[in-house]
C-alpha cells in the first residue's frame, strides 16, 4: 500500500511517501516559512536514487502553492519516486480539530463540515487543512483520505485535568474542555521512549516549534497537556499568544479595539512575533538577541519561562520524572532554548551536558551521564505515526475497517 502523508504545520508543510509496511520512504519533502513572499525553503529527497535538492528564497504564499511544488517533484521523470500521482492509494493528514470527531476518520464531506464548524477554534489550521484535503480530493478522486486528529492521543487525560471551572452544562452542551493537540508528535515521542525505556516510565515531551506544546506521559499514555480547547492556548507560539486571561478581550474592546483587531493580535501578531517585534521564527529572534536587540532577548526569556512553568507542573502531576524530550523545529535545533530551560530545572534532577547540547545531530541524549533525569532530542516524525495509524485501520483494498 502506498500512502502519502501531508503534514500541514502553522508555518510549514511536510510530505512523506510510505510504501509496503510503512517503514519504507521513497521520497519526502519539506517547505519552511509558508506564507513568505521570498524567504521560503524547500527541501526534497528521493531515496531510491539518492537524489536531494534544496531551494531557498522561494515565494510560497499559501499551502496550495506548496502542495503543487512537492507533487511536481514527486512525479518528475528524473527526480520523482512515482510516475503518476494516481499510484498513491491513500492520503493521510495530521488533522487538528473537528466538532465531534477526535480519533482517526475517513475525511468524508461530513467530517470536513465538522472541521469547518471548528474554524473558530483552529483558525490558523483548519481552513488551510480543508483546502489541502480538497486539493488532494480533486487530484485523486475516489482515493481514500484519512485524518488522524491531533486530539486522539489525549483522550486518556483524566477528566479533572480536562475540565475548565465553567458551568458544567457548557461541557455537556458545547464540549468545552481541554482537547489537546500535537497528538501525533507526542505519541511518536512516547513510542520512541518506550523502545528505549520499556513499558514503565514518566516522560515530559516538549514539542517546540512554530506551534508548541508540552505533554505529560506516563507509560505511553497522555496524562496532561499544555494545550486547551483551542491551539491558541498554552505556551507562546510563533505568532499566537498562548495562555491568556479571558478578560483581556472585553477590556481591549472597552478601550476601542474591535473584536477582529483583537483576534488578529492574538492569533496573527502575537506570540514570539508580537513580543520580539522581529519575527515569529526563533532563528531570527536568536540572531537579533545576539546583536543586542532587547525585545528579542525578552521574547526568548518569556518563551523559556512558559516552557519551564509547564515542566514544573507536569513534574508534580507525574510524581517525578525519568525522561525529558525535546522535539520540533525549536526543540531539535535551538541549543540556546534547551540550555536556558534546563538550567532552571537542576533541582529536579535535570543536568544538561553543555557539549552534547551544543553539538550533534539527530536523536541523542544531551544530559550528563549521572543525570537522574535523562534528557534527549528526538527528531519529530509525525508522518510515520500517521501512516502507521492508517495501515492499522485499513484492509488490503484500502477501505476503512468497520
Amino acid at each position: 500500500m502506498s500512502i502519502l502523508v501531508c503534514n500541514v504545520g502553522s508555518t510549514s508543510l511536510k510530505f512523506k511517501l510510505f510504501v509496503a509496511s510503512g517503514r519504507t520512504v521513497p521520497a519526502e519533502g519539506r517547505i519552511e516559512r509558508v506564507g513568505s513572499a521570498g524567504d521560503a525553503v524547500f527541501t526534497y529527497s528521493q531515496h531510491l536514487n539518492g537524489i536531494s535538492e534544496e531551494l531557498t528564497g522561494l515565494s510560497v504564499p499559501d499551502y496550495t502553492t506548496g502542495i503543487e511544488l512537492f507533487l511536481r517533484y514527486l512525479t518528475d521523470p528524473v527526480k520523482g519516486a512515482i510516475s503518476d500521482i494516481a499510484q498513491v492509494e491513500a492520503i493521510g493528514f495530521k488533522t487538528v480539530a473537528a466538532k465531534g470527531y477526535y480519533g482517526v476518520h475517513e475525511l468524508t464531506d461530513e467530517v470536513l463540515t465538522a472541521m469547518a464548524a471548528f474554524n473558530q477554534v483552529a483558525p490558523a489550521h483548519n481552513p488551510p487543512y480543508i483546502a489541502a484535503i480538497q486539493k488532494f480530493r480533486t487530484l485523486l478522486p475516489g482515493k481514500l483520505c484519512v485524518g488522524v486528529f491531533e486530539t486522539a492521543f489525549h483522550a486518556s487525560i483524566p477528566l479533572e485535568r480536562k475540565l475548565y471551572a465553567l458551568p458544567y452544562e457548557w461541557y455537556e452542551k458545547y464540549g468545552i474542555q481541554r482537547l489537546g493537540y500535537h497528538g501525533a508528535s507526542h505519541n511518536y515521542i512516547a513510542r520512541r521512549v518506550q523502545e528505549l525505556a520499556g513499558a514503565n516510565y514518566r516522560l515530559i515531551s516538549c514539542h517546540l516549534g512554530g506551534s508548541g506544546s508540552l505533554c505529560a506521559i506516563e507509560n505511553g499514555r497522555s496524562t496532561d497537556t499544555s494545550f486547551g480547547f483551542s491551539p491558541q492556548s498554552g505556551i507562546p507560539h510563533a505568532n499566537r499568544a498562548g495562555d491568556l486571561d479571558a478578560y483581556i478581550f472585553p477590556y481591549l474592546q472597552s478601550e476601542g479595539l474591535t473584536p477582529e483587531e483583537i483576534r488578529t493580535g492574538l492569533s496573527q501578531n502575537g506570540g514570539l512575533l508580537g513580543l520580539s517585534g522581529v519575527s515569529g521564527d526563533m532563528r531570527d529572534i536568536e540572531a537579533a538577541a545576539a546583536a543586542g536587540n532587547r525585545r528579542a532577548r525578552l521574547a526568548i526569556d518569556v518563551y523559556c519561562s512558559a516552557v519551564t512553568r509547564y515542566i514544573g507542573a507536569f513534574y508534580a502531576e507525574l510524581g517525578g520524572l525519568d525522561y525529558l524530550a525535546f522535539t520540533g523545529g525549536i526543540g531539535e535545533n535551538s541549543a540556546l532554548v534547551r540550555g536556558q530551560i534546563c538550567a532552571r530545572l537542576e533541582h529536579m534532577g535535570i543536568r544538561l551536558n553543555a557539549e552534547r547540547n551544543r553539538n550533534g545531530a539527530g536523536e541523542r541524549f544531551i544530559s550528563d551521564a549521572g543525570s537522574p533525569v535523562r534528557v534527549l532530542v528526538i527528531p519529530a516524525d509525525e508522518e510515520a505515526g500517521i501512516a502507521a495509524a492508517i495501515m492499522q485501520i485499513t484492509q488490503g483494498d484500502g477501505s476503512i475497517l468497520s
